[in-house]
């Protein structure tokens, strides 16, 4: 079986979003920004996996006449990722990648070398963790799946220096 193309959309509406988002921060007693409205906002428009620093430049270059500091993109990813609206992708000293976590269930496939992170999704990997679970007497509530290896792209330049 092969694997399914993923849908990059997001489950719920921006609107929507916006709405748990300032939830979200009235029950933390912290106050709806401009600055924090629009790293939710680019979460929600641009698809793929960002460094804090990445979206920070993304901000910057939508927004240029807003003043969004990089310790406000990471105090708002730790609270979207708190409340379960961003995921992240730990690389271990090199720091984490988010995205948001309201798409359909997918896992990852991370290239080492580049970083680059592609989403796939495959029932019968989905079935077999599952199965497993079972086995073992658990009732799965969530999983998450990552393959680390080199890309196609990498593993051809690998040595040409």
């Amino acid at each position: 079986m092969k694997n399914q193309p993923l849908s990059t959309a997001p489950l719920i509406s921006y609107g929507t979003l916006l709405s748990r988002f300032k939830e979200l921060l009235k029950a933390d007693n912290l106050k709806f920004t401009r600055q924090r409205e629009a790293i939710l906002q680019t979460l929600y428009d641009h698809t793929g996996h960002f460094t804090p620093e990445e979206l920070h430049r993304l901000i910057k270059e939508k927004n240029p006449e807003l003043k969004t500091g990089i310790a406000t993109v990471y105090r708002t990813l730790s609270l979207l990722e708190k409340a379960g609206i961003v995921t992240s992708i730990s690389f271990g000293t090199q720091g984490k990648k988010y995205e948001l976590g309201i798409k359909a269930h997918h896992d990852h496939i991370i290239c080492t070398k580049c970083g680059k992170i592609l989403e796939f999704f495959d029932e019968a990997i989905e079935r077999k963790q599952e199965r497993i679970a079972g086995e073992f007497g658990f009732v799965m509530e969530d999983h998450s799946l990552k393959i680390f290896g080199v890309c196609p792209e990498c593993q051809n330049t690998t040595g040409k220096d």
